[in-house]
């Protein structure tokens, strides 16, 4: 055989396709996202994140590490603050969210989205919407009153621009409001 032959030979079986997997079916699911009533049919491996910006065109939450370190991702489910990133979408049949687009409106800004516009809590953006949605739930949690401890309970939210001083600001400024 020659050795034109032996690569042709190879070639042809390195490019031929492993049998396709049927996707899963997909499970229906009824939540409320920003106030609004969602049914839908979902894949059972969608995270709530892929789901929010994928399927329901809701890109305000960020994918950051796609790993629950960053905090970008924040939303709020039934009030609590949840990393969308490391919980399936299809978890939250029945459940209340809200992304950064329901928090507030450019009209009628959330308390927390104007102090971070006041305080100058933000410098590229990018992780600005989960640390809004961060701060937001943090005002329903326990919390000392200092600085650190802020700085504490939004431990779980990277800023790579180093905002951390005017974040917390930020929230301070809401929380001494009342």
């Amino acid at each position: 055989m020659s050795g034109q032959a032996l690569v042709s030979a190879s070639a042809a079986v390195a490019t031929e396709a492993p049998p396709a997997r049927p996707a899963p079916p997909g499970i229906d699911i009824v939540f409320t996202v920003n106030g609004k009533r969602v049914e839908a049919t979902l894949d059972p491996r969608a995270t709530l994140l892929d789901t929010l910006r994928e399927t329901l065109d809701l890109t305000g939450t960020k994918k950051g590490c796609d790993h629950g370190q960053c905090g970008a991702c924040t939303v709020h489910v039934n009030g609590r603050r949840v990393n969308a990133c490391l919980s399936f979408a299809v978890m939250h049949d029945g459940d209340t969210i809200t992304t950064i687009e329901g928090l507030g409106t450019p009209e009628h800004l959330h308390p927390m989205q104007a102090a971070f516009v006041a305080q100058d809590g933000y410098q590229c953006g990018y992780c600005t919407p989960g640390q809004i949605m961060s701060a937001a739930a943090l005002l329903s949690e326990p919390c000392g009153p200092a600085n650190a401890d802020v700085a504490e309970l939004m431990s779980g939210n990277i800023c790579r621009c180093g905002a951390y001083q005017n974040i917390v600001a930020a929230v301070q400024s809401v929380r001494q409001r009342g």
